[in-house]
């Protein structure tokens, strides 16, 4: 069965607008894995605009299932990593000024920086990810960077999926085949939701891990998160 890990960054938003603790972004984190999600997944920026760096440390010994960090590797989002030591860690080539990842690497062109990057990393027994286009050179190149998995950006399938085009999944079904011919583990993430997750899975070889936030928690308004989250679990079995 392919993972469900929760991004939890629409949490820590809700928090940090109105001050305080509430919603307690702690127990958010305890209940979602109990109501079954393999992990959770947070990406603090350099703004902390929603996740803030100390909520990474104190998250550290809540999370129980995988603990995924997401994030642009600058000095100090390697520190914090490296301080931490979670499941995962999965690079995004964010800039500053982004409201959300809106692009995935350019293995070709950023192939040495990223491979001293995950060199890093690895050597300190965190398991690396990189979000990445689901196109096919690009999957290529990402196979020769040392990374232990990629995380296919899914926002163009979503957007193509809700205007009744199924098709544009064969993109990401043939960068899912590529990639397991190479060695690597296959995540994906961006845009996914209750519509379109159970063609996606069933779409794509070897998914390991899907992570979901925006959507599941703009859901879970509606439906409750522990309803979504198993909502989602069942249309990730099989």
């Amino acid at each position: 069965m392919t993972k469900l890990s929760v991004n939890i960054n629409k949490i820590a938003t809700l928090r940090n607008s109105r001050g305080g603790n509430v919603p307690n972004l702690l127990q958010v984190a305890k209940d979602v894995q109990e109501f079954g999600a393999e992990g959770v997944t947070i990406h603090p920026r350099p703004d902390e605009r929603h996740i803030r760096y100390q909520d990474a440390y104190d998250l550290k010994p809540v999370v129980i299932t995988e603990y995924n960090i997401e994030g642009n590797p600058i000095p100090k989002f390697k520190d914090l990593v490296l301080d931490i030591k979670p499941t995962q860690v999965t690079l995004v080539p964010d800039g500053n000024d982004v409201l959300t990842s809106n692009a995935g690497w350019d293995t070709v062109t950023h192939q040495s920086y990223l491979k001293d990057v995950i060199a890093e990393f690895k050597e300190a027994g965190i398991r690396t990810s990189i979000f990445i286009d689901a196109d096919l050179k690009l999957i290529e190149a990402a196979g020769t960077i040392g990374t232990d998995r990629i995380e296919l950006y899914t926002e163009n399938f979503a957007t193509e999926f809700a205007k009744g085009n199924k098709d544009a999944v064969k993109t990401y079904t043939d960068a899912a085949i590529l990639a397991h011919d190479l060695g690597l583990g296959i995540n994906a993430g961006h845009d996914l939701n209750l519509d379109n997750i159970e063609f996606f899975k069933k779409s794509i070889p070897n998914l390991a891990e899907v992570s979901i936030g925006h959507a599941l928690i703009s859901e879970s308004l509606y439906l409750g998160i522990e309803n979504v989250v198993n909502m989602y679990l069942h249309r990730l079995k099989g």
